[in-house]
């Protein structure tokens, strides 16, 4: 069940048969297939190629090979080359002789580019609706936990921070996915339709015709790289790379939080698993699963980048491998968003261990310096203060706020009473640009 094969003498050999079909992965191309082939079609009867009553029964066909699939009637399996194959020959034996004319004026290089495109737009606009509602979830999380907590460098208490200061960090970096996101289709959206197979057609069509008709901004301006054009999927999964590293960044504080050693955060029975052998246990697998994919997707990423790194132009059949890699980075990164989206969702906070962490984490040491700053001495002066401050309270086991005014003085004579409300925790994030963190 070819589309070619006039100039061959012999049948393809079975296992090459089966090395060569992509209907196993391609056929989720199928419904843009259809569109584009509708779209196909009507612009070769506007420019008088095929007659009204051509290509009325070919998109009366190829919708009616639309609706058989879609209600589970005509299965997309059998011995295809491909999904364009499976249509284009379900469509001839469903309308005759008049179906073999939906190729005119295209080759599968441009049809596969199409379809692809089409696809890779429809679902990375699916992708940013999915990152909004974690970056919602992210949003209403930290509005319902604005409680102070340590901040951390080098894993180590740093300064204080707000738990939902914390969070937005990551609503940040979502944003900038989605960003990358909208300009990745920003720069696909563009027909390769018309192309053909690397030199366009003798035919008069009507690219612009088409592209407008498929929601494309403008049609491509060089055929051979119209149909060897994979930029936008290595774009896509290098997107998409960035996303999962975020949400690995997430995941990673969300495994560490929720052990026994944090206790800030309990995650939702939904997203945690068991052991078999310790009934005490109660692991964060949602966030470790995340974390591990994260690997997956980088792997789809340098496999695309390697397959196109030394193709000539134009096609090549080595391009076939573009589509496993994509589908399988979308879905991945698809599935990890929901399920962090989730996790947030239901996550419950630990308000007392979170809060107590800060107490005797001497994370207000940094304050203790800027005090003496504002009292004339320089600030490399008052950072050794500081740490000599810190040094003390470690061997004494009390933190810096506790020791008495007479204790300070000990240190400097420039410290006051007024050293007490400096240093206080929830007084500290209201002074200077740190109003910002308690505002969000």
């Amino acid at each position: 069940m070819k589309l070619w094969g006039g100039r061959f003498k012999e049948e393809v050999d079975y296992l090459m048969n089966q090395f060569n079909s992509s209907l196993p992965f391609d056929k989720r191309l199928f419904p843009h297939d259809i569109k584009a082939s509708i779209a196909h079609v009507t612009m070769l009867c506007e420019v008088d190629i095929l007659s009204n009553e051509e290509k009325d029964k070919i998109v009366y066909g190829l919708k009616e090979i639309k609706e058989e699939v879609d209600n589970g009637e005509l299965k997309i399996e059998g011995d295809y080359e491909d999904i364009h194959s499976f249509i284009e020959l379900n469509l001839i034996e469903k309308i005759g002789p008049v179906g073999k004319k939906v190729h005119t004026a295209r080759s599968r290089n441009d049809q596969v580019a199409v379809a692809m495109k089409l696809f890779a737009k429809e679902e990375t606009i699916n992708l940013i609706e999915r990152l909004n509602n974690l970056k919602d979830a992210l949003k209403i999380f930290g509005d319902e936990n604005n409680i102070i907590m340590a901040g951390y460098t080098h894993l180590q208490r740093a300064q204080t921070v707000t738990l939902k200061y914390h969070m937005m960090a990551y609503f940040e970096m979502f944003k900038r996915d989605i960003k990358r996101l909208e300009n990745s289709v920003d720069i696909l959206n563009e027909s390769p339709l018309g192309c053909c197979a690397l030199a366009g057609t003798t035919y008069s069509i009507d690219r612009d015709f088409t592209a407008r008709n498929l929601g494309f901004n403008k049609k491509v301006d060089n055929f051979l790289d119209g149909i060897s054009d994979r930029d936008y999927i290595i774009e896509l999964i290098s997107a998409f790379s960035i996303i999962m590293m975020h949400l690995s960044r997430l995941s990673e504080e969300i495994i560490m939080w929720s052990s026994q050693e944090f206790k800030f955060i309990t995650l939702d029975d939904k997203y945690s698993t068991g052991s078999s052998i310790m009934p005490q246990k109660k692991n964060p697998d949602g966030a470790e699963l995340i974390r591990g994919k994260t690997g997956r997707v980088y792997g789809s990423l340098m496999s695309i980048l390697t397959t196109m790194k030394a193709l000539p132009l134009a096609y090549n059949k080595d391009m076939q491998e573009d589509k496993e890699q994509f589908f399988d980075a979308l879905d991945t990164v698809s599935n990890c968003v929901v399920i962090m989206t989730s996790m947030i969702k239901t996550m419950k906070v630990n308000e007392k261990n979170i809060k107590d962490s800060v107490k005797m984490g001497f994370l207000n040491a940094t304050e203790v310096a800027d005090y003496l700053v504002n009292k004339g001495i320089s600030f490399r002066d008052a950072h050794e203060i500081s740490g000599n401050i810190v040094l003390y309270c470690e061997e004494k086991n009390i933190p810096i706020e506790k020791l008495s005014i007479g204790e300070f003085k000990n240190f400097n004579v420039k410290f006051e009473e007024d050293i007490y409300d400096f240093i206080d925790y929830e007084e500290s994030l209201k002074k200077g640009i740190k109003k910002e963190i308690l505002q969000g």
